[in-house]
């Protein structure tokens, strides 16, 4: 199942021996504390432990940069808007608590195989039995979410970037178009991917 979105990167790291339900309840506990947090300085403290992981897991600069590169400029938005409602230290902490977040997320799937991931959410769903689900389809659903997140956020800033370099970033249609059309084929390629396993019914 990997190959169905590449994010994983391979290593022989603590963080890629972890299992998988561990580095689910970590990103959550995480999360949590990060809402805790309130000064930019205990949020600095954050993104070096942070900052650390990403060393620590081996997954490279590239595939690290690549996890937040698509919210970057939401990151630039989200800040500029606080800016305006909030005073400095409190557009600084929103912002970056936002940030780190996704990166701790993207973390989580850089060091996880699809198949573990799957399996971890296959045992958490295994109560919805009972109310005639399939477990292993919800599970399924999730990952295939889960990974898509950072795929249409990077679309989106691929297709920004094309209109700026046209000249044409005011157009409507000029960002809608391209994005749809990237977004039916990334559902095109996943369907191909599922439908090669076996999972197309």
């Amino acid at each position: 199942m990997t190959g169905l979105t590449g994010a994983y990167v391979p290593g022989g790291s603590f963080l890629h021996r972890l299992p998988a339900g561990a580095k689910l309840a970590g990103l959550a506990l995480s999360c949590t504390a990060l809402l805790l947090l309130r000064s930019p300085a205990a949020l600095a403290g954050a993104a070096a432990v942070v900052v650390l992981l990403y060393a620590v897991s081996g997954v490279g600069v590239a595939a690290a940069w690549a996890q937040v590169r698509p919210v970057r400029w939401f990151a630039v938005a989200l800040f500029c808007v606080q800016l305006v409602f909030a005073d400095l230290p409190a557009a600084a902490s929103s912002t970056l608590r936002v940030v780190l977040a996704v990166a701790l997320a993207g973390l989580v799937t850089l060091t996880t195989r699809t198949s573990a991931l799957m399996a971890c959410l296959e045992r958490c769903l295994a109560p919805v039995r009972f109310a005639g689900l399939d477990p292993f389809r919800l599970s399924l659903l999730l990952s295939l979410t889960l990974r898509s997140v950072p795929v249409m956020a990077d679309l989106v800033t691929r297709v920004r970037e094309a209109q700026r370099a046209r000249g044409i970033e005011r157009s409507a249609r000029a960002f809608a178009v391209p994005l749809v059309v990237g977004a039916l084929r990334h559902a095109d390629a996943l369907g191909e991917a599922l439908a090669a396993r076996g999972l197309d019914d």
